[in-house]
């Protein structure tokens, strides 16, 4: 049978077609393992500091404590997972052993262990709890093991504790389902006979690749995952995921700030994690119920870490009783109304994009790819330029204060200076620079009124790649401002946004503003006794402060 006209003609729009391909960009190297890609899709989830420096209201323990001590009244691991898995974290990273040596588990290996406690009458295993707990509510269950155990009679005959710790590895790594992270921290100190411990560091991660190859390792030498230098939650504005590994060992001391940005020549992929505590305190303390870090302390925390080419390993510990305190949750989820509030509506989902080049204008590296939600495409330049831009346009006048872009990480970290500017008015304007970008960089700038965003690509080490490019309004704020009461008793009350174009509305009786509510113009006067309540909307354009600011006047 003769072909068609149509199919000639497909026929020779696709050789025409095949005439234009180019292959994609050469790896970068360093690139991520498998195991690293899947956990830079997590970016958020929780560190549970909970063992037997609880019951006794320290940090670190002596190793000498009773396990009669340990005693959970209310223990529900359920609890943890399901208040978790609400505030949108993705896993959790329990303290199975800290530096006292106390197991969370019944290891055959030591008496200091829950099995000698008076929980669960000495049947219960935690460690299963959380497991099981974690698979029900779809979360990632992970492990931190102290190599320093001060209980342990043999740490410091270094070959015996070494093979004491291999095996207690074994027992939590094969008996309790997959494993995402095992977290090990560089503590050492004289054990009971004395003596320093030299830890078998290649044992120890060759016993773990053994028994959970997928896992990933935490330690400031990996080598899988890298501290980021610091416990407080802060990051370096230049990130890169690669480090000279080779260098660094757990617990080397005086080269946080290399920790913290990493190296744009390094050796190996191995991003960092911010761990933080929401509290002062990494375990429960009852004098700190009310000392949870703010919303907006979190978010910027949360910046530096999901928003900067890193992931958020967030402490909550969990009290007395077993349970997630009703603060540190109720915290939580303040913290998940202000991200939701946010990230809930990427305003360039789907927008034409145009870019400065397209590698050999190949349709498979277009602009476009950089906006279609697809976690499998990307933009890519050719291989000679080391500059780019790409533009998205928003086809009408949008209030956007957010920009996350992404690169390519499979194919390596490339980006190395960056510009943000916006079209205001058929204007551009220069509204933020950067260095970095790897797997994720947010970039926060002043609310401004924009049709068109360009991302400026001024430096990278290869041709550069982008997956995504997304936009975002943040909610307006507002403040309540009083002048001084006059000698009649009038108040005047002025309310005013960090965006002078946002509508504000309030209320006098102190109920929550809603879109419908009184819509403020001017300062107004008050005289008589009134609870002010006002939030700032985009009316019309989407985007609501998660929470109202409050003045209550004349009250007694």
């Amino acid at each position: 049978m003769k072909p068609t006209i149509a199919a000639l003609l497909a026929l020779v729009a696709g050789l025409a077609s095949n005439l234009h391909a180019v292959d994609p960009p050469e790896p970068f190297v360093p690139l991520p393992h498998s195991r690293q890609l899947a956990w830079h899709e997590l970016g958020y989830y929780a560190f549970v500091h909970f063992n037997m420096n609880t019951f006794t209201d320290r940090e670190w323990g002596e190793g000498t404590e009773s396990p009669q001590l340990f005693n959970p009244t209310e223990l529900d691991c359920r609890q943890w997972a399901r208040t978790f898995k609400e505030a949108g974290m993705q896993g959790i990273i329990i303290t199975a052993k800290h530096h006292d040596g106390f197991c969370l588990w019944p290891s055959q290996y030591t008496e200091h262990s829950v099995k000698n406690s008076p929980w669960r009458d000495g049947q219960g295993d935690l460690l299963r709890e959380l497991s099981d707990a974690c698979k029900e509510f779809g979360l990632k269950f992970g492990v931190y093991l102290s190599p320093w155990d001060r209980n342990q009679p043999t740490y410091g005959d270094s070959p015996k504790y070494n093979a004491y710790f291999l095996n207690q590895l074994e027992e939590v790594l094969t008996n309790y389902g997959e494993v995402f992270e095992v977290w090990f921290d560089g503590a050492c100190g004289e054990g009971p006979n004395g003596k320093r411990q030299e830890y078998d560091w290649p044992a120890f991660i060759a016993q773990v690749r053994r028994c959970q190859p997928n896992a990933l390792i935490f330690s400031d030498a990996g080598p899988d995952i890298r501290w980021v230098g610091n416990e407080g939650g802060d990051s370096s504005e230049t990130t890169w995921a690669p480090l000279r590994r080779d260098e660094f060992y757990p617990g080397i001391p005086g080269r946080n700030r290399e920790l913290g940005e990493g190296h744009a020549d390094g050796t190996h992929w191995l991003p960092p994690e911010v761990d933080v505590s929401i509290r002062p305190g990494w375990y429960y303390h009852a004098s700190q119920d009310n000392d949870q870090k703010t919303v907006e302390r979190l978010m910027q925390i949360y910046y530096n870490a999901w928003g900067n080419n890193g992931s958020l390993l967030l402490n909550i510990p969990v009290d007395r009783r077993g349970l997630v305190h009703e603060n540190d949750a109720r915290r939580l989820m303040e913290f998940k109304a202000a991200r939701d509030a946010v990230f809930s509506r990427d305003l360039a989902i789907g927008k034409p994009v145009t870019a400065s080049n397209v590698r050999g204008n190949d349709d498979r590296f277009s602009a476009g790819l950089v906006t279609d939600g697809h976690p499998d495409t990307y933009w890519a330049a050719d291989d000679e330029l080391r500059q780019g831009i790409l533009q998205v346009e928003l086809e009408a006048v949008t209030p956007i204060n957010h920009l996350v872009a992404q690169e390519f990480i499979p194919l390596g970290q490339r980006i190395a200076k960056f510009e943000v500017s916006a079209r205001v008015d058929g204007a551009w304007r220069n509204v933020a620079t950067g260095t970095t970008v790897g797997n994720r960089k947010v970039v926060r700038f002043d609310t401004i009124a924009a049709d068109a965003v360009r991302f400026k690509i001024l430096d990278a080490l290869a041709c550069p790649t982008l997956h995504t490019l997304e936009l975002y309004a943040a909610p307006p704020s507002v403040e309540i401002q009083t002048a001084p009461a006059e000698p009649d008793g009038h108040t005047q009350v002025t309310l005013i946004s960090d965006y002078p174009e946002a509508d504000i509305v309030y209320t006098l009786n102190g109920s929550e503003p809603d879109p419908f509510g009184i819509l403020y113009h001017a300062p107004f006067t008050i005289d008589r006794q009134a609870t002010v309540k006002a939030r700032a909307y985009f009316l019309g354009r989407g985007g609501v402060t998660p929470a109202v600011t409050r003045l209550d006047l004349g009250a007694e």
